[in-house]
């Protein structure tokens, strides 16, 4: 006798969305972060790879109110976040050789399994108070199909989903060069980071050739 479940027909209509069962996956997703203060590398890495699998399995209806799942992490005491598409990976912050003739936000480079990457101060770019670096920084290795750098944040606080609507580009305090890198900002103050324009922007964006 059979006593294991019955697949669904292939051709069975999906049900109503249980958000109770979505719920418990992301709140398992949170609450495995939170049981370390300062989570690792690889407990971030597990924790994108489990979300990416949730939304791969549950179904989306178009009806429901669009979000984005993004990596939030600190800067200078504040909350900011990028979307996790464009996260390849988290590290710990080591062995970093600092560049000769680059703008101050260029910290330098570092070689991360055999990659070397630049890595990015942008609490230097936004002109945020300084931190000084400690065991504690993290590189955030965000990338597009062109791009590939890492960007600096004083700890990782974790990944989760928010509503595309509650982003609110009226940013009347972010101006200039600030605000042209940011999607907008939460009602819990949450600062979303533009990952394409970091990406792409001139003015972060920065060739290497030193000359001798």
């Amino acid at each position: 006798m059979n006593t294991g479940n019955t697949a669904p027909p292939a051709d069975a209509t999906p049900g109503p969305i249980d958000w109770h069962r979505v719920k418990a996956r992301m709140d398992a997703a949170r609450s495995a972060i939170d049981r370390a203060t300062d989570p690792d590398a690889c407990e971030i890495r597990r924790v994108l790879k489990a979300r990416a699998d949730a939304l791969a399995h549950d179904p989306v209806s178009t009806a429901d109110v669009e979000r984005i799942e993004v990596v939030e992490f600190i800067l200078a005491q504040e909350h900011y976040a990028v979307e996790s598409r464009h996260v390849r990976d988290v590290y710990p912050l080591e062995q970093l050789t600092p560049l000769p003739c680059t703008p101050r936000f260029v910290l330098g480079i570092v070689n991360l399994r055999g990659e070397i990457l630049s890595v990015i101060d942008i609490k230097k770019f936004f002109d945020l108070p300084e931190k000084g670096l400690t065991d504690l920084n993290k590189v955030i290795v965000i990338e597009s199909v062109n791009m590939r750098f890492g960007i600096l944040a004083d700890a990782i606080v974790g990944v989760h989903s928010i509503p595309v609507p509650d982003i609110q580009p009226s940013l009347p305090t972010l101006t200039g060069i600030r605000a042209e890198y940011l999607r907008g900002v939460t009602p819990g103050h949450l600062v979303v980071l533009d990952a394409e324009a970091l990406l792409t922007g001139q003015g972060i964006v920065v060739q290497e050739h030193v000359s001798g």
